[in-house]
This record gives C-alpha cells, sequence and structure tokens, in this order.
C-alpha cells in the first residue's frame, strides 16, 4: 500500500484516480505529477515500485501544497477575511454562501437545518 502526505492510497485504482485522494490534488494536478515522474496513468496503486512511490512523493512535496498545510492556508484566509469585515468575511461568519447564490429556496447546505419560526400573532 502505497501512503503519501499521511494518506493511505486505494490498492486497485489506478493511481490517477488514487492521487485524487489526497486533499488539494485534482484530476489536472494529478495528471502533472505523473507527467513528470513518467508514470504510466493507468498503473495501479499496487503495481508500483518503490522508487515510483518516492518519486510521486518527491513531485508532489516540490510542486503543491497538500492535506494539513492547504487546509492551514485557506482557514487562515477565511480568517483574515473575518477579521478586516469584509462582506465575505461576513457570510463566513453567519454561516451563509459567501458568492452570491440565492438564499430564499436554497443553500440548505450552507444553511442546514430548517428552523421553524411560529407565526406571531397580530394584536
Amino acid at each position: 500500500m502505497a501512503r503519501i502526505s499521511g494518506i493511505d492510497l486505494p490498492r486497485n485504482k489506478k493511481i490517477e484516480f488514487a492521487l485524487r485522494y489526497i486533499y488539494g490534488i485534482g484530476s489536472t494536478n494529478s495528471k502533472i505529477i505523473l507527467e513528470n515522474c513518467n508514470i504510466d496513468p493507468n498503473t495501479r496503486v499496487n503495481e508500483l515500485r518503490e522508487e515510483q512511490v518516492i518519486a510521486i512523493r518527491n513531485e508532489i512535496a516540490d510542486s503543491c501544497q497538500v492535506e494539513g498545510e492547504l487546509r492551514g492556508q485557506i482557514s487562515r484566509s477565511v480568517k483574515r477575511l473575518m477579521d478586516i469585515g469584509s462582506y465575505r468575511g461576513l457570510r463566513h461568519k453567519r454561516g451563509l454562501p459567501t458568492r452570491g447564490q440565492n438564499t430564499k429556496n436554497n443553500s440548505r447546505t450552507r444553511k442546514g437545518k430548517k428552523k421553524t419560526v411560529s407565526g406571531k400573532k397580530s394584536a
């Protein structure tokens, strides 16, 4: 089993898709990393030799931020937005969508489960 950046890659998947299990590596980065290491994208993880795993580790360390380092950077940038009081920061604070989506009917992912507000009696 290949262990890269603290993640155990699934054994029977192709390396091109298995690299995507690492936070911060998507399809494009995966292809670029394999191209730079001269590894066939159709190779299965359990077929990789130790030298190839080391080459992939070194390429990831040199070229991109992944896992904890990337998560920390993202959380720091969100915290900075909140501290300076920008509109995006306020939306993050309130747990609402930050990029202008409609919130009247949708955005349940960000807002969470519906909270029913009881009807008020008119005096």
